[in-house]
């Protein structure tokens, strides 16, 4: 039961839930036309976690995130509109039509970015943690992970660092149970818990059920109350379960790498209606006011997806755009760079070779 959360604070959260819901469902459905020309990884199921976490972040907190980052960037407060434009390559995408769904970004919020490299985003939301400490900030830094994004180095090493520094930074593992196909019992040991190799490297750690919307509350409240008064890396783990396919918009439970029963399970803890059967539980009236909330998202949503198809393609004459950095001596300008050679692959400035 969720007796700390006012019913403003409740529908708050629904109306974030459904809209990261209602965003991926209207992927799901419209990408077999062929206009969406990107590999995309839904998070339908998962939506409650980073949409509990805004409730307690500031907009001038960083967060970054993994290939399956629309609800974590939706969540900080992304622009609908330019994810959607990313998604179907456009001029007017978040990143200009280059990135698709595994490449978002958006700066006014200070969501600094996504990758398709598993953990690849870590080390940056270190460092970015690293800035607001020598800036002598208030800033956090989220880092959202899978679990399988614990088993690579760079985890290993971006946390040691972490802790050695003592920066302001949040783990966020979504310990959906699968590295694609794998469930996490054939990859870690049975007796030793992600929160156990955490807590292992020095970090401080909570878990929780990301199905449990109080429970959920609570534990993301404490860890980022954590964070921000002790100013300590602290690393939380929320369990949690994702419903498509590992990359793609269909259902895979036939192939069989998990039950159908397993699927079923999770399925009815979905926290979106868990959510809205507790609203509703509230009192008469409280239907009308939910259906106004859908409403508006779907209005949005739809809108959304108007903007991308009558947004144009970049143009083909900025295809090199923006593939270097303008170099800030403007020794050479490499921002609209035709296609190198093998002679421009370096230049001269001073007595230093630079290469490109």
């Amino acid at each position: 039961m969720v007796h700390s959360l006012t019913l403003t604070q409740l529908k708050r959260l629904y109306k974030r839930i459904f809209l990261i819901r209602s965003v991926e469902e209207e992927i799901a459905s419209r990408y077999s036309a062929g206009k969406m020309r990107c590999p995309t990884h839904l998070s339908i199921g998962q939506e409650s976690v980073p949409a509990i976490l805004e409730e307690f972040l500031n907009k001038e907190d960083y967060a970054i995130s993994t290939h399956r980052g629309h609800a974590h960037y939706l969540a900080k407060g992304g622009n609908l509109n330019a994810m959607i434009a990313e998604l179907y390559g456009k001029e007017t995408g978040c990143s200009k039509g280059r990135g698709g769904s595994m490449h978002l970004i958006d700066l006014k919020v200070n969501f600094m970015g996504t990758s398709a490299i598993v953990g690849n985003s870590i080390p940056i939301g270190v460092g970015l943690a690293l800035s607001a400490q020598l800036n002598l900030t208030e800033r956090i830094s989220v880092i959202y992970l899978g679990d399988a994004a614990v088993e690579e180095g760079a985890f290993y090493e971006a946390a040691n660092f972490s802790v050695v520094r003592n920066l302001p930074v949040i783990f966020i593992c979504e310990n959906n149970l699968y590295s694609v196909y794998t469930n996490l019992q054939a990859r870690q040991p049975s007796d030793r818990s992600l929160t156990d190799l955490a807590r292992g490297i020095g970090l401080k750690t909570f878990a929780g059920d990301g199905c449990d919307i109080k429970g959920c509350y609570e534990t993301l409240k404490n860890a980022v109350s954590s964070v921000r008064k002790d100013k300590a890396p602290t690393f939380v783990e929320m369990k949690t379960y994702r419903w498509r396919e590992h990359c793609g918009p269909n259902y895979d439970n036939h192939i069989g790498y998990r039950a159908e029963s397993e699927f079923l399970k999770w399925q009815n803890k979905d926290p979106l209606k868990r959510l809205k059967d507790k609203i509703l539980s509230e009192g008469n009236g409280i239907n009308d006011s939910l259906l106004k909330i859908e409403k508006t998202v779907l209005t949005q949503v739809n809108s959304a997806f108007d903007f991308a198809e009558e947004s144009p393609f970049p143009d083909a004459s900025t295809a090199y755009s923006d593939v270097y950095a303008r170099d800030p001596n403007n020794v050479r300008d490499f921002s609209t760079a035709n296609p190198v050679t093998i002679e421009d692959k370096l230049y001269h400035k001073e007595d230093q070779i630079c290469y490109i």
